[in-house]
């Protein structure tokens, strides 16, 4: 019983070490020379011209946003219907009200005006 804690105690130090371990090497190893031209904006091997924080429209986000529930959405849907057969009725029932949900947040959306694109 107790070689099983010391196996996950074990399994999470090592864990650790692998995500902290190239932090600490590169803290270590890397080179420290600041510079005007390490300092600079670099995209793409061009110097870019003009500010480099661009604001984006909310819309943006906003359309992401529903696009990642609805992607969601799907997740769920996919292995619901592949083993409907065996779940039975309240299954049905559950997946109706999780659909239900959804379809209200997506009416909020809309009277709201988030899907409007100007």
């Amino acid at each position: 019983m107790v070689y099983n804690y010391i196996f996950i105690g074990l399994l999470i130090l090592v864990a650790a070490l692998f995500a902290a371990g190239p932090l600490l090497a590169v803290a270590f190893l890397a080179p420290k020379k600041k510079s005007v031209t390490k300092s600079q904006t670099y995209e793409c091997g061009v110097l870019t011209v003009g500010e480099s924080w661009v604001k984006f429209r909310m819309q943006y986000y906003l359309y992401a946003i529903m696009f990642v529930l609805f992607d969601i959405e799907t997740v769920f849907l996919y292995p619901w219907a592949v083993s409907y057969g065996g779940l039975g009725y309240f299954a049905l029932i559950e997946m109706i009200i999780f659909v239900a949900m959804l379809l209200v947040g997506l009416a909020y959306a809309w009277a709201r005006g988030a899907l409007r694109w100007q």
